[in-house]
């Protein structure tokens, strides 16, 4: 039932599962991972009818909810049923993200930004939502996370929006913002991007800049210290990644970062939450050392910047 694309984590524009994530919760990463990749396979395979690719995708539905427990053909759904049992995480991020690549078979247009902000809501932001589940961390970092995962959805998108049209007529920027810039989906089968649709590129990109603001704010609303120097390393790879689709064109080159800039947007946003923590440390020991002796509490520290 699979149809694997050879696509891996390795591929990724950003680090999955990678050594910052505490090693007890790797493998079930590692195991919703292969659950994702198995149906968006599915979902962007060009020779497969709509019907078949929503066959296909429902019965990952039923292994994940546990109605089929047996067929082979589901073996990566069986094994994120069983990893969600043993951590104890909703399966609804799973079923978000079938309904996700069941809308791919059939859609191939978005409206405008709301209709694909709606469409990442299910193919993105449930990948945040069930890490920020497994690392046990409040319901209140999902916003943050849900605009961490769908910027970098759309940046994807931008990435592979020559090659969506040209293998599977699928156009995820915005008809609205391409109607006002006075474009056509068929320039999106060019070698090199026209006036007019670097002006929907960059509205996309501003428009996801919007989202990184939120996202900044991710890394200080994690307790686990590894994820949130996960979280700051990805957001510092989104915010390069967006400058790099900017200065360059999607049409006319595969546009991804350096291993050198991937590197160092990582170290940035390790030091960074490194720093935080260690300011906030200081200040509650500077707190708690000062309170005896001047028999009053000291003042609060102030709060961090927002991204910490």
């Amino acid at each position: 039932m699979e149809t694997p694309s050879g696509k891996s984590a390795a591929d990724e524009n950003f680090p999955v599962g990678s050594w910052l994530l505490p090693t007890s919760l790797r493998p079930h990463i590692a195991a919703f991972y292969a659950y994702a990749r198995a149906i968006d396979d599915i979902a962007d395979n060009p020779d497969l009818q709509p019907a078949d690719k929503i066959a296909r995708l429902d019965g990952f539905a039923r292994a994940v909810r546990g109605i089929e427990v047996t067929d082979p053909a589901f073996r990566k759904a069986h094994d994120i049923r069983r990893s969600l049992a043993g951590t104890r995480v909703t399966h609804r991020h799973c079923l978000d993200l079938v309904r996700a690549f069941k809308q791919d078979a059939t859609k191939l247009r978005y409206d405008d930004w709301d209709d694909l902000i709606g469409y990442c809501d299910l193919s993105a932001a449930p990948v945040g939502r069930y890490l920020v589940d497994l690392h046990g961390e409040p319901a209140t970092a999902y916003p943050a996370a849900d605009a961490l995962c769908n910027a970098l959805q759309v940046l994807n998108h931008l990435q592979d929006c020559g090659d969506d049209y040209r293998a599977l007529n699928r156009v995820y920027l915005p008809q609205e913002w391409m109607a006002e810039a006075g474009v056509g989906a068929e320039a999106l089968g060019d070698g090199r991007s026209t006036a007019r649709l670097r002006r929907v590129l960059d509205r996309c990109l501003d428009a996801t800049d919007g989202l990184l603001a939120l996202a900044n704010h991710l890394p200080g609303q994690l307790g686990n210290v590894r994820f949130a120097m996960e979280a700051a390393a990805i957001v510092a790879i989104a915010r390069k990644l967006g400058i790099e689709l900017r200065r360059r064109d999607p049409l006319a080159e595969r546009v991804a970062l350096t291993k050198a800039q991937y590197v160092t947007c990582c170290a940035r946003g390790i030091g960074h939450v490194l720093l935080q923590r260690a300011l906030r440390g200081a200040a509650r020991w500077r707190r708690l050392v000062l309170a005896p002796v001047t028999g009053r509490r000291a003042p609060p520290a102030a709060r961090p910047p927002a991204g910490e």
